[in-house]
This record gives C-alpha cells, sequence and structure tokens, in this order.
C-alpha cells in the first residue's frame, strides 16, 4: 500500500470524526429545542420520550432535565419533577431553555409542596437576590420561616412585602396572624383589619379578629366577626362555637345554647375537640337553666370520646344519684318557681316557719322562725333562722358557709342552717365549731325529700 493511500485513509477518518461530532453537536441542541417546544405545546408524553433519549445518550445535559421536569410537571407528576429538578439544582449552568428565575419558582414550590421547608425557604431567599423588588418573594419566605423557626426576623418579610405590594391583602393577614401569637394584640388588630380591607371574604382574618375582640370583651363586635366567619366551611362550626361562649360570657344562655346546637349538628358524628368544646360548654348552659337531664347526655357524650376530657367525670359522678333517685331529680331540676315552693316544704318538714324568701344563685334562701311547724313545737321557744338551700353538685367550702354566717349577724339573727345537694368541705365544717351555724349535706336532704314526698 502507498504512501499516499494511507495518507487518504487517514484523512478520510479525521474527517469522518469531525463530521459525526458536527452533527452530533448541531442536532442535539435542536433535539432540545424539540422538546422546549413539545412542553410550550403541552405534549408532555412527546417531551418525556425524547428528553429520556437525549439523557440516555447524554446524562449531564441540564437543559434535558431541566425540561423532563416540567414535562412532568405537566403529566401531574411532581414526584419525579422534583428528582430532574434537584439534578439541575445540583449541576447549574442556567442558559435560555433553563432559565435559572423560572426554575427556583418551581422548585421552591416543590419543596414546600413536599414538606421540606427549609430547602423551599433557601430558593425564596435566592429569588429575593435575584429580584429584590417582588413582594410575592418576601411573603412565601415570610411563611416559610414561620414554619420553620421564631425568628424576630419573619414579621420584616412580611412588612416587606407590604412595601412593595401595600394592595395585597394576604401580607397583612399574616403578619395578623404572626402577632396573635405574638400577643402583640394592637398590631394584630389592626394588620387583620386591614386584611379584611383589602378582601372582606377573608373570613380566616374575621376568625382571628372575633377571638381578639373576644378576649378585650367587646362582645358585640366579636359576635359580628363570628357571623361573618361561618361564610367559610372551614371556620363554621368554630365560629358558632366561639359565638356561644360570647353569649355564655354574656349571661345569655338562651342564646347560647342555639349557636353550640348548631355547631354541633354540623359536626355530623365528627367528634373532634373542638365539638367536645361545644358539647361541653353547651352541658354548663343545660346546667346553669336547670336542664340536668340535658347536661348529663352532653357529659356522657364526651366522657364516651374522651374519658379525661376536664371535669367530665367528676360531674357524671356528682349528678349519679340524680339517675336513681326522683325526688333528688326533681329538687335539681324544678323551676325557679317551684324550687321556693319545695324549699318551704323543707323548711316546714324541719319545724321552720318560713316567714320570706328571696332567689339566690343555685339556691333559696329564707328567714324562718324555728318552731313553727308541727304541733309538737307550738309551746317551745321561737329562733329566728336563716336558712340557705343550695342546689349544685360542687363542694361547699368555706367561704360559702362565712358569707352565711356574715349574713346572719347583720341580720340579728339567732341561728342559720345550711342544705346542699352535695358535701360540704373540712374547712367549712371546722369553720361552723362553736358557731351557731348547721350544715346539712346531701345525705341530710334526701331524708327530708323523702319526708315530703
Amino acid at each position: 500500500m502507498s504512501i499516499v493511500l494511507i495518507l487518504i485513509i487517514v484523512l478520510s477518518v479525521v474527517v469522518l470524526g469531525i463530521l459525526v461530532f458536527v452533527i452530533k453537536s448541531v442536532a442535539a441542541p435542536q433535539k432540545v429545542a424539540t422538546v422546549a417546544n413539545f412542553v410550550r405545546q403541552k405534549k408532555n408524553a412527546a417531551a418525556i420520550r425524547m428528553a429520556k433519549r437525549i439523557l440516555a445518550k447524554d446524562s449531564k445535559n441540564t437543559e434535558a432535565h431541566y425540561l423532563l421536569g416540567f414535562a412532568y410537571l405537566g403529566d401531574n407528576k411532581p414526584e419525579l419533577a422534583i428528582i430532574e429538578l434537584r439534578t439541575v439544582n445540583q449541576a447549574g449552568g442556567f442558559t435560555q431553555l433553563c432559565p435559572e428565575i423560572p426554575f427556583r419558582k418551581k422548585i421552591a414550590e416543590l419543596y414546600a409542596k413536599f414538606n421540606q421547608p427549609q430547602e423551599a425557604l433557601k430558593e425564596y431567599l435566592l429569588l429575593i437576590k435575584h429580584e429584590p423588588g417582588v413582594a410575592e418573594h418576601y411573603l412565601n419566605a415570610g411563611r416559610l420561616l414561620e414554619e420553620c423557626s421564631k425568628s424576630p426576623k419573619t414579621a420584616s418579610f412580611y412588612q416587606k412585602a407590604i412595601e412593595l405590594d401595600g394592595r395585597n391583602w394576604k401580607p397583612y393577614f399574616y403578619l395578623g396572624t404572626l402577632m396573635v401569637k405574638e400577643k402583640k394584640k394592637g398590631e394584630a388588630i389592626a394588620a387583620l383589619e386591614k386584611s379584611i380591607k383589602l378582601n372582606s371574604e377573608n373570613y380566616a382574618a374575621h376568625f382571628y379578629l372575633g377571638r381578639l375582640y373576644k378576649e378585650g370583651k367587646d362582645y358585640p363586635s366579636a359576635l359580628a366577626a363570628f357571623e361573618k366567619a361561618q361564610k367559610d366551611p372551614t371556620y363554621k362550626a368554630k365560629a358558632l362555637i366561639e359565638r356561644g361562649g360570647c353569649f355564655m360570657s354574656m349571661q345569655d344562655t338562651g342564646r347560647a345554647i342555639p349557636e353550640l346546637e348548631r355547631a354541633i349538628k354540623l359536626s355530623e358524628g365528627k367528634e373532634d375537640g373542638d365539638i367536645l368544646y361545644a358539647r361541653y360548654f353547651l352541658s354548663l348552659c343545660c346546667e346553669q337553666t336547670r336542664d340536668i337531664d340535658g347536661a348529663i347526655r352532653q357529659w356522657q357524650k364526651i366522657h364516651a370520646k374522651k374519658p379525661g376530657f376536664k371535669d367530665v367525670a367528676e360531674k357524671l359522678g356528682k349528678y349519679q344519684d340524680l339517675q336513681h333517685n326522683d325526688a333528688l331529680k326533681d329538687f335539681m331540676v324544678s323551676r325557679p318557681d317551684e324550687f321556693v315552693e319545695l324549699c318551704k316544704k323543707l323548711a316546714a318538714s324541719s319545724g321552720f316557719s318560713v316567714q320570706n324568701t328571696k332567689n339566690i344563685q343555685d339556691g333559696c334562701q329564707a328567714l324562718c322562725v324555728e318552731g313553727g311547724g308541727d304541733g309538737k313545737w307550738r309551746n317551745a321557744r321561737k329562733t329566728t333562722v336563716l336558712l340557705r338551700i343550695l342546689r349544685s353538685p360542687e363542694v361547699v367550702d368555706e367561704p360559702v358557709v362565712r358569707s352565711l354566717y356574715e349574713e346572719m349577724k347583720e341580720a340579728n339573727v339567732a341561728k342559720a342552717v345550711l342544705i346542699t345537694s352535695s358535701t360540704f368541705s373540712r374547712a367549712a365544717a371546722s369553720f361552723v365549731e362553736n358557731r351557731p351555724v348547721e350544715l346539712w349535706n346531701k345525705d341530710k336532704l334526701q331524708t327530708l325529700l323523702q319526708k315530703i314526698q
């Protein structure tokens, strides 16, 4: 073989290699550009197939990884998309077909979606460096910072978002809820009110405002805020419970009960923490209005779901006798006028002649003369007696007994008798030693009730 022929062969091989390289160099970008067109046209399946073919030959092609990630997003496969975008993040080298700003926005959203707030926060902080005039980046960074930690810088991100876009209700709302957590009531109210001014349908803000008004005992404003919050199904039951609480604080059980009953009805059997509180508040209203059966029903439902909830087990224990003792039940649940008449009968059966009566909290009080009941007392020396009868399941403590004793002395009455449907504390029993005050507990009361049946 001549030298000339050898040179021709070698030269042909070199030229062929250069040609193949040039073809590949020209063809590869064309294929990536085609993938980009498929993504723009939402032909995601085609984009995925072509991007995979490119990556099979060139696994480090960041543009192909980028476009494959967006194609997966278009195909509703975010779990695959984040894998591709992470690869881009590690490689870097952004281009026209792999622009950095859209990339960082999307990967930040995916990090947040897949519960990686720290990684998402890093992306938004980078976005702030690239686009310092975009309010949304500060808002998102503030939300993530609040989720990740209790940083004092969180509020500054919301405030910067407000500075850049004062017509957006969201940063005002998040700043307001942050101020609620930090117990800065004035700042919280101002931010939440501004949020509502910009978006009156921000029912969450109405709810938080209602709670702040309620804490400040501004019940009319609180009720109005909770009324608006009910329009959001998420807050409807909660708002009804809060309205019930407002009416209870206003001593208006008549309006509290319907609100609480509506909240319970909305639960549809979902006995979560809010509904347990609704039942508990309703039971207190029933107890206050002497609907003891209604109160017991609520306590039983609470106890079945959560036996250790507040003092429910204790209350059920206190009212246990009512389920087996009709006389005691009538005593506990009778209307105020009926109760006064019942107390007069109790007084008479104990040898007291009632001079006058008055209703007191949880009971009745009467000024009596001892010896005016049965005939055997007619020739006995008559003594004035201050009689107080309480129908409450609570243990009677020393302050209650002391107040009766002080009232007895002030009225110049010789003796006092305190009857309760419960029991007396040791301090109460100790107080009456060597004092003209008698304490009659539930057992003595039940004996008297049996006598007048």
